[in-house]
């Protein structure tokens, strides 16, 4: 069972006010104090629901859920963390439809000894995160709840500004295949933390990072990149003016959602890891700082299983024409084929077959203490 959020060894520093002496109506005061609006809202928080401007009438809605435990560790995350983590999930859901955000909504369920402090740390964190990754957008509404484990459940709204929504099902034979930010780097950030970051029975231990981070900053990097990752929400919507055929986030790794837009779409797609040798240096570099028993052999396969298996990234992967001008931020990774007969796979790597692993919280197993990557298989 993972620690609550109550323990000291779980909290910042404790705090002598508390959600349950504070109390619903003032804790909700707080927490809209610290938020932005939203500028498509019509009528925020304060009624039975909100009004959203809708635009041209289409409205791209996701909703996503974090859950102490299996989502986050709070002897590993910080409440800026979590909001960031929470906010580019959403953000880069919206994103990949070619849609901007415009708002969302925060639903929280919280232990009744969780500090104010901590809580208010927390809205603060949405704040900052919304208005980087998607300036505009803010929160419209939410709700709260007590639980004996901290639960995030966010909602997110986008407007298509008069175009059409793009698909996972687009993709066209002589695509080329291409991805916005990193790879890999949010699996290695979780592999290392299983691996180096938890006590002899599975526990998280808050002072297992700062043992991490003290190998330096290319492993300080992808622990902050897993910890709190951070998009670019507009990339979405530039990659749909620019023609893209397909798209859809990278959260569950780039082999595991290959093979999703693949399917979707009916082609193969060929991931050419040539493309990603600066995702594979970069997790190389933060395995031989932190795991240095790893020969150079062993160094380079984990990080480029980790390049293509692990998730979290929240890059935007996409297809675009041959003749498309692709948008800054994103580069080619690979090609779009059509179907082959009786073939197993949907996605090759470099020209071969792979059996698309990834993140599946069904499969994955949370309380084994030798567990090293983020990716079931």
């Amino acid at each position: 069972m993972p620690a609550l959020p109550d323990e000291a060894s779980r909290r910042p520093a404790a705090a002598a006010f508390t959600v349950g002496e504070c109390g619903e109506a003032e804790l909700l005061r707080r927490i809209l104090a610290r938020v932005p609006a939203a500028r498509a809202g019509v009528l925020g928080a304060g009624d039975d629901a909100a009004v959203l401007a809708a635009g041209d009438g289409k409205v791209v809605i996701t909703t996503d859920l974090m859950i102490e435990g299996p989502d986050f560790r709070l002897a590993w995350s910080s409440a800026r963390d979590l909001a960031r983590k929470a906010c580019a999930s959403n953000l880069a859901d919206v994103a990949a439809m070619g849609a901007a955000p415009t708002a969302i909504t925060v639903a929280l369920a919280l232990p009744g000894q969780t500090a104010v402090s901590w809580v208010e740390e927390l809205a603060e964190g949405f704040a900052e995160a919304l208005g980087e990754m998607a300036p505009g957008c803010g929160v419209i509404g939410g709700d709260l709840s007590t639980s004996e484990q901290l639960v995030i459940a966010i909602t997110a709204f986008g407007d298509l500004r008069g175009g059409d929504s793009v698909r996972r099902s687009g993709a066209q034979p002589g695509d080329v295949l291409a991805l916005s930010g990193p790879a890999g780097r949010s699996g290695t950030g979780l592999s290392l933390l299983y691996a180096l970051a938890r006590d002899p029975s599975g526990e998280a231990l808050a002072e297992g990072i700062a043992a991490l981070r003290d190998c330096g900053e290319a492993v300080a990097s992808v622990i902050d990149w897993h910890l709190a990752p951070t998009i670019d929400a507009s990339l979405g919507l530039a990659a749909r003016d620019a023609g893209a055929s397909a798209m859809m986030d990278v959260s569950d790794g780039l082999l595991l959602d290959s093979a999703r837009l693949a399917r979707a779409s009916g082609v193969r797609l060929d991931v050419e890891t040539a493309a990603l040798a600066s995702d594979v240096e970069a997790v190389e570099a933060a395995l031989s700082a932190a795991m240095p028993e790893l020969d150079e052999t062993q160094r380079r396969a984990r990080a480029v299983d980790l390049v293509v298996v692990g998730g979290e990234d929240h890059g935007l992967l996409a297809t675009f024409p041959a003749w498309a001008t692709l948008p800054e931020g994103f580069r080619v990774i690979g090609q779009v084929h059509p179907p082959a007969d009786g073939a197993a796979s949907a996605v090759l790597v470099d020209g071969e077959a792979r059996d698309p692993r990834g993140w599946d919280p069904y499969a994955w197993d949370f309380s084994a203490p030798d567990s090293s990557t983020g990716a079931a298989s």
